[in-house]
């Protein structure tokens, strides 16, 4: 039986019937159509699947739908201001972190996590927030770079 849900997405409010069984993956992808949330391995070992919700990454393949209502939800979908790119995706972009772009959302949304809370992260910890996303084309080196380069130019912005 469908339950009624409410949730709070890339600052839009939506209103759902959903089963209770649905995963946050399959609601975002399915039915709001926000197709940058991936759905890969399904057992939480890959991170292509990472959203924030309330500002920690969580995995939504192993995330209920219904145990984050009222929740707010970000999707890669939600960083850009119309063509204007955040500057992590900016900064992946040009330091050539993207490759087939399969896991560049969990990885973006991951380092947003960390520079939110810390916008002079190491490298350790850099590697550390990032350690749950796995990323088959790359060695991860041009990955911390634009996590580093982004923390920069947000710190920049941050304090002129």
């Amino acid at each position: 039986m469908k339950e009624i849900a409410t949730f709070m997405v890339n600052e839009k409010h939506y209103e759902l019937a959903i089963e209770p069984h649905m995963l946050l993956v399959e609601v975002l992808r399915d039915e709001l159509g926000l197709t940058g949330t991936k759905h890969s391995c399904g057992i939480g070992s890959c991170g292509a699947c990472t959203v924030l919700i309330d500002g920690r990454p969580v995995l939504s393949c192993l995330t209920l739908a219904l145990t984050v209502r009222g929740k707010d939800i970000t999707t890669i979908e939600g960083l850009a201001q119309g063509t204007t790119l955040h500057p992590i995706q900016k900064a992946f972009v040009e330091h050539g972190a993207i490759q087939c772009g399969y896991c560049t959302p969990g990885m973006i949304l991951s380092a947003k996590a960390l520079l939110d809370k810390n916008l002079n992260p190491t490298d350790k910890e850099v590697k550390h927030a990032l350690s749950g996303n796995l990323c088959r084309c790359t060695g991860y080196v041009k990955i911390i770079d634009a996590v580093l380069a982004a923390a920069e130019a947000m710190s920049k912005e941050a304090h002129p």
